[in-house]
């Protein structure tokens, strides 16, 4: 009762098992070992390649470190007008709430003329007019950068030099 059993190897050559002898009793079956397999991509059905540690691997490689890969680069812009589009989705407010209500009370004590009566205690401040001056303040600066970027781009030409002859 022989068995052939093929062994994954680079021959890929057929082996017969062996027959156990019926005196001997039959040792319990050996779990295969499996292996983690990791994600990778296609390399068009060749294994990959092992990196093999030793003096020959590193006379190959260049000291400069070019071996590496690099990390990955989006063109100039393309991660600008992604936030773009993140922020036009949004409708949150972009500047925190605490440093802004800083600022305000900071500025509002600035401008006071009589000091004696609030230098001790100060002004006091409703939340929702923070929250009402912080939203005009956004929309002010949405609206400056929006004719800033505007006035950058350059107008287009009306007529073209080389038909003008």
């Amino acid at each position: 009762m022989a068995q052939t059993v093929q062994r994954g190897g680079p021959s890929g050559t057929k082996r017969k098992a062996r027959t156990p002898d019926v005196d001997s009793p039959t040792p319990p079956p050996k779990k295969a070992k499996t292996a983690t397999a990791t994600a990778r991509k296609s390399t068009g059905g060749r294994p990959p390649r092992s990196s093999i540690a030793g003096p020959a691997s590193a006379a190959g490689r260049s000291g400069d470190g070019a071996a590496q890969k690099k990390p990955h680069r989006f063109r100039p812009g393309t991660v600008a007008l992604r936030e773009i589009r993140k922020y036009q989705k949004s409708t949150d407010l972009l500047i925190r709430r605490l440093p802004f209500s800083r600022v305000v009370r900071e500025i509002a004590l600035d401008m006071l003329t009589d000091e004696n009566d609030y230098n001790s205690s100060g002004l006091r401040w409703q939340s929702s007019a923070i929250l009402a001056l912080q939203e005009a303040t956004e929309a002010y600066l949405v609206h400056l950068f929006e004719d800033a970027s505007v006035e950058f781009i350059p107008p287009p030409r009306l007529a073209d030099p080389y038909y003008e002859q």
